[in-house]
């Protein structure tokens, strides 16, 4: 390399702070993918229609279509509207967490524990049945797995649709393979962190703090440790590096 074409340590400094700098989220970029994942689909209607039933202790059940028996208390009656506001805005790819409670007083012990371990599969992941199998030390009870989130009453809260075959097929879903193949396309492109680039905190997206950015500011990470990279400090209301 000549003289002249050398790349002093100050350029290249230059380029790789380039190179690693945020994203800036564009306020339209969530709204352009999902349209096409939409295909005229309204999450609005669905959300609206959906069947949901809650106790004070959580949500307890969330089904397509039907009558939902009334909300026996205030505080079950709250937990169904946040529930639906929840839903829309996951729908939407405005979410990337829920932060309501679910009750699974109502499951027997095996799907019980189904139920709890897949409620922390992390948003935009997936698992295998036989992977729930082992996990919860039954590794020979893949079908049964299979049967007890058949059974999940409380679907997309606990996202049973991030649970697939081993080979990689979708094995089933309550509200129908298109729709649980729309969901993973959906948290697929859906941003998980974002931040505010004039408080330096980084929420989980959906976070009601973040609501307040604007969207001038909003940066997009991938992870916390990017995020603290450049110098920015987790959320202390929807606590990220939870």
């Amino acid at each position: 390399m000549t003289e002249g074409s050398a790349v002093t340590h100050d350029a290249i400094d230059e380029m790789l702070l380039e190179y690693f700098r945020p994203v800036p989220a564009g306020a339209d970029l969530g709204r352009r993918v999902l349209d096409k994942l939409r295909d005229g689909w309204d999450p609005e209607t669905f959300a609206r229609e959906v069947a949901i039933e809650a106790t004070g202790r959580g949500i307890s059940l969330v089904r397509p279509g039907g009558r939902a028996r009334p909300p026996a208390s205030r505080a079950a009656k709250l937990l169904i509207s946040r529930a639906r506001q929840e839903l829309f805005d996951y729908l939407r790819g405005r979410r990337a967490f829920f932060s309501l409670p679910v009750d699974f007083t109502g499951a027997r012990p095996f799907q019980r524990k189904v139920l709890v371990l897949t409620h922390r599969i992390p948003f935009g992941e997936t698992r295998s049945y036989s992977w729930i199998a082992r996990t919860i030390g039954r590794p020979d009870a893949r079908r049964a797995v299979g049967t007890a989130l058949g059974r999940n009453p409380v679907p997309i809260l606990v996202p049973c649709h991030r649970v697939l075959r081993s080979d990689g097929g979708l094995g089933g879903y309550a509200f129908g393979l298109d729709m649980k193949s729309r969901l993973l396309g959906l948290e697929n492109s859906t941003p998980i962190l974002e931040g505010c680039s004039s408080t330096g905190i980084v929420c989980r997206v959906g976070c009601s703090a973040g609501r307040r950015m604007r969207d001038d500011h909003r940066v997009v990470f991938a992870t916390v440790a990017d995020a603290r990279s450049v110098g920015y400090r987790p959320c202390k209301v929807c606590r990220p590096a939870a």
